[in-house]
């Protein structure tokens, strides 16, 4: 059974005619990705599905009683809650419940005060019916799994009692997120859900998703991501909607055949109309050839012309040629930032070497944007320094530069602003981030995110230096746009440090990482998968020593290295080497015994209270539907006995679960440190 079913849809926005005669069909289990260029009407068609909007023609179609939960990429999410208690009121009904069943126990404690029987037997009825609604509630929508999914989405438990309006806007975006997923509703329209995640917690989404039994309609710049969560695309092209089974590499591979097989065909119908014309204008004039020149002409008329495929419009650029720096072209000593007693970054000792590809990663907050500001001289350190070296030259792209953009200057003045370029040369390069036309003369104000970010990109493209930081540059770009900057990026011949949560993204340039975690960073050569291998390596031998994350690596040229120490004798170095290694095994394996003594009552205090947990949780489930049985209320004592060991085990229960949120910080503190 269709969830929804979208009828001869159109919509236009001015002049602009975003969706025309659009016929779509959504099953409970489809997962779709939408794709399509930045403007192509992405974000619309999801308003439409989600009911926010309306089409300016044809219908969209609910089911009854569907339930559909939306993520737009912009979301204005009010504080005046708890975290937690955001979470849970995602869920209509919930808070209700909840006033019932204080305001029965209230009811009942009153009529067991003045001791009225029949006052007593209504409350203890109000109390069972209230229960066996909320039995049912907490079987579906459990705080323990509220509390899981905050866990997955990167917030601690002390996160959980503060105020929502306190959180930054990708925190707050993360809360909405938490909250959609708590609902688990029928049909999921999730519009670049990503934007506001680190790599780790993508990780845990992805995962979260894959196994989702409801139907999901995505969004998303990172190709990874959504060739792992879909198996059908809808992309809007330039001829119109288009519908492919299959991932995204799918849709790719069967659009490429599909062009191939069309222009082959308008070929061969050019070829036949050639040739009908050529012999009805050879033998047009012989009367014994009339009836063949008849019979192709009839046959010319019924041809018809092959619809080929219209080619997307993608950006296509290069960065220009550099300067050459010197070899360490930025150098960190004892790096530091605080915000008060906050210490975001402490003792940071880094080096990148000319022609580096740094991608720096970690979970939000931990200062990725941070130290990428320091460096970029944006923010100046609260302890240490940065020293650039001989000739560098920066270039900064950051988050916000593309909406610090002057709303009332065109895409043209912005552009031709940087460097005193020629208003032609400017029209030039704005045409290939694709604005052609009158799209140069749009003030800024009235440009999409996505359309801001590659304004942003091409005043970068005037003058990028020789040393280019960049903080997630593919937000807002769509995932033609994203794939193009990072083939522009393989030419680029400068210094590249970048932040992103895009994998395909990272995956393709960096040969570098930067792991920003405890207030430390961790320099590891080689490129993400090889980081992560290394990773998971080090877990399963059980906790071999992760390399500090003071820990320094030049890439600078060997010349340029400081000159090596005299070598000792060769005995006696090779002797202290052995010693030196020795010492170090023994204090390794001295660690790691220490680290295994203490974690593996860690994860059995934990795996404990999660039984504990869902024993009580199962012994409540039991009771609610005791309680809402009419024959319990024929005998006091039984009845009495339910009442009194619910409340009893409602305060071991939150005692519990109070314990398993410390259990698991400690638990994930110690995995941490032998990472």
């Amino acid at each position: 059974m269709s969830l929804i079913v979208v009828e001869s849809a159109s919509l236009s926005f001015g002049k602009k005619t975003l969706l025309s005669g659009l016929d779509l069909r959504i099953a409970a289990h489809d997962r779709i990705g939408l794709v399509g260029p930045n403007g192509s009407g992405k974000t619309s068609l999801m308003r439409l599905l989600a009911g926010v909007a309306l089409p300016d023609a044809g219908a969209v179609r609910m089911r009854k009683n569907l339930r559909v939960g939306y993520l737009p990429q912009d979301l204005d999410v009010a504080g005046g809650r708890t975290l937690l208690a955001s979470v849970l009121a995602a869920v209509p009904g919930r808070a209700a419940l909840d006033d019932e069943r204080r305001r029965a126990e209230e009811e009942f404690a009153q009529a067991e005060a003045v001791s009225d029987e029949a006052r007593l037997l209504a409350a203890a009825e109000w109390i069972a019916e209230v229960h066996g609604d909320l039995a049912s509630f907490e079987v579906d929508y459990s705080e323990h799994q509220a509390r899981r999914i905050l866990a997955g989405l990167g917030f601690t438990p002390r996160d959980e009692g503060r105020d929502l309006g306190q959180f930054s806007g990708g925190w707050k975006m993360r809360g909405a997120l938490a909250g959609l997923l708590f609902q688990r509703p029928e049909l999921l329209l999730l519009d670049e859900p990503t934007n506001h995640l680190d790599l780790p917690t993508v990780a845990w989404f992805g995962e979260f998703l894959r196994g989702y039994t409801h139907g999901v309609v995505l969004i998303c710049h990172d190709r990874e991501f959504l060739n792992e969560q879909i198996d059908r695309v809808v992309s809007l092209e330039s001829e119109g909607t288009r519908q492919y089974r299959g991932d995204y590499e799918a849709y790719v591979r069967q659009r490429a055949e599909e062009e191939v097989v069309l222009a082959n065909a308008a070929r061969n119908l050019e070829r036949e109309r050639e040739k009908a014309e050529q012999f009805i204008e050879r033998f047009r004039a012989q009367a014994n050839k009339a009836k063949a020149v008849q019979s192709r002409v009839k046959a010319l008329a019924r041809m018809e012309e092959v619809q080929t495929l219209q080619r997307r419009e993608v950006m296509r650029f290069q960065f220009p040629a550099c300067d050459r720096s010197g070899g360490e072209p930025i150098r960190t000593h004892k790096l530091g930032k605080s915000y008060g007693e906050h210490h975001v970054l402490s003792g940071v000792e880094l080096r990148v070497g000319r022609g580096d590809r740094i991608a720096i990663i970690g979970v939000n907050g931990a200062g990725k944007t941070t130290l990428l500001k320091i460096l970029a001289g944006e923010l100046p350190p609260s302890a240490g320094s940065v020293e650039l070296g001989h000739k560098v030259k920066l270039g900064y792209y950051a988050q916000h530069h593309a909406e610090t953009l002057s709303p009332q200057r065109t895409v043209l003045e912005t552009v031709a602003a940087r460097g005193d370029m020629s208003n032609t040369r400017a029209r030039t390069m704005l045409g290939a981030f694709l604005f052609h036309d009158e799209d140069v003369d749009k003030p800024i104000g009235v440009l999409s995110g996505g359309e801001r970010a590659r304004v942003a990109l091409a005043r970068l493209l005037v003058d990028p230096g020789n040393v280019l930081l960049m903080d997630e540059p593919t937000n807002h770009l769509d995932l033609d746009s994203s794939e193009a900057l990072a083939t522009a990026l393989t030419t680029y011949d400068g210094t590249l440090v970048f932040v992103s949560h895009n994998r395909s993204f990272v995956r393709r340039l960096a040969t570098k990482i930067w792991n920003v975690e405890g207030g430390t960073v961790e320099v590891y050569p080689g490129t993400l998968d090889e980081y992560m291998d290394r990773h998971r390596s080090l877990s399963r031998e059980g906790g071999a020593a992760r390399p500090t994350s003071h820990a320094v690596a030049s890439t600078a040229p060997a010349a340029e290295q400081a000159p090596p120490a005299k070598p000792a004798a060769p005995g006696r170095a090779d002797d202290r080497r052995r010693g030196d290694d020795k010492a170090r095994r023994r204090q390794e394996a001295e660690l790691r015994a220490e680290r295994n003594k203490r974690l593996g009552p860690a994860r059995a205090e934990v795996k404990r209270l999660e039984a504990e947990i869902e024993a009580l949780e199962a012994a409540q489930r039991e009771r609610n539907l005791a309680l809402a049985k009419p024959e319990t209320y024929d005998n006091a004592a039984r009845r009495q006995e339910l009442l009194s060991a619910y409340q009893r085990d409602a305060a071991t229960l939150a005692a519990a679960t109070d314990a398993w949120e410390q259990a698991s910080a400690e638990l994930e503190s110690l995995e941490r440190a032998g990472d």
